[in-house]
């Protein structure tokens, strides 16, 4: 039985803290009167950002912490002491494209998409989906980083979905929410100028698998599915849930505990790889940090399965990253090798 079940509920919130202090202390090393650690909330949105390399963490900061939510970069330039008119110059972390358009899918706030038009573009070009990561619980549509300027160049429409989150939304609902969120894409793409029958999903970390959900079980996407002609993976670990829970370290098995709970029907019904054999999106690129075997694992257990059943599939390594930088250095120098894997496979699936 999981120790999260055995402990009371006071002892758990004791617990939760400890390991909040074990994450944000290497995260942000303790300064000479620095404030408070980090909430656990910023501490989450460190990890998505970031990754937890701590020989990368706080250089990252220093760069992308406008990224962060306004209160999450309050605490951590406190914490770092680093200030807007201090930091040395860099390269703008805001794209230099900005939304042409929103589209709205839903009432709240998050059911909305964020749409980058190539200029110049005449003839109705593929669009790429992002579905950001953050645990199921935090994250936001806006952190798109160079993705929309890259994909704008080679006449590639670019869109970005938010999506509700955790413990408000189940994750069962917010994989509806990307199923109507490309229904809405589909739907108005005569008004966008988009492809309605050439999309692929791209998500990172939990993005990643409520897009291989929704690529692989049809009953999110409705009428909209067969639009979906590829799916790109960034270093996700949730195609298996059971299995992703049994081989998670503790950290990580809270994480999808709190997302996934404890049945194990409710598991399979949102592990992608429960699906496999259906009318599964035909092409799929699963990308992942090959020091992170978890990662490895799923990538290869879900692209093995769709491989077998007739998708073309396939898993491929990316070196000298980290999870964080696997999605916020595509379309930079940087990330040059996710860069050109993604761009291979999106020539590929929109010939």
């Amino acid at each position: 039985m999981p120790l999260t079940r055995r402990i009371s509920p006071m002892a758990r919130t004791l617990l939760a803290g400890s390991v909040l202090a074990l994450v944000a202390t290497p995260i942000l090393a303790q300064r000479q009167g620095s404030g408070n650690r980090p909430s656990r909330e910023c501490v989450r949105e460190i990890v998505q950002l970031c990754g937890r390399d701590r020989s990368q963490v706080r250089a990252c900061l220093a760069e992308q912490v406008q990224a962060l939510s306004e209160k999450c970069q309050n605490q951590v330039r406190k914490r770092m002491g680093i200030s807007e008119a201090d930091r040395p110059e860099r390269r703008p972390f805001v794209p230099v494209t900005r939304p042409t358009r929103s589209v709205s899918y839903g009432s709240h706030q998050r059911q909305s998409i964020d749409v980058y038009e190539p200029e110049g573009v005449v003839e109705a070009q593929p669009l790429v989906l992002f579905v950001h990561g953050g645990g199921w619980r935090v994250g936001s549509k806006d952190r798109v980083q160079f993705k929309p300027q890259h994909f704008g160049d080679q006449d590639i429409y670019f869109a970005s979905t938010g999506y509700r989150l955790l413990p408000d939304t189940p994750v069962e609902d917010q994989a509806k929410d990307i199923g109507l969120a490309v229904q809405a894409l589909v739907g108005q793409a005569s008004v966008i100028g988009h492809d309605p029958a050439r999309i692929v999903l791209m998500g990172h970390s939990a993005g990643a698998h409520l897009a291989a959900l929704v690529a692989t079980d049809p009953q999110y996407a409705g009428d909209a599915f067969g639009a979906i002609k590829g799916v790109v993976l960034l270093d996700g670990a949730g195609y298996d849930v059971a299995q992703n829970i049994e081989d998670a370290n503790y950290r990580g098995r809270r994480v999808y505990e709190e997302a996934f709970g404890f049945d194990a029907e409710r598991h399979k019904a949102l592990s992608p790889v429960t699906h496999i054999g259906g009318p599964d999106a035909p092409n799929w690129l699963a990308l992942y940090d090959e020091t992170r075997a978890i990662a490895k694992k799923q990538a290869e257990l879900l692209t093995t399965g769709l491989g077998d059943t007739g998708s073309a599939a396939e898993a491929v390594a990316i070196a000298d990253t980290d999870h964080g930088r696997m999605n916020r250095e595509i379309g930079t120098p940087e990330g040059a090798a996710q860069t050109q894997a993604i761009d291979a496979f999106l020539a590929r699936v929109f010939e």
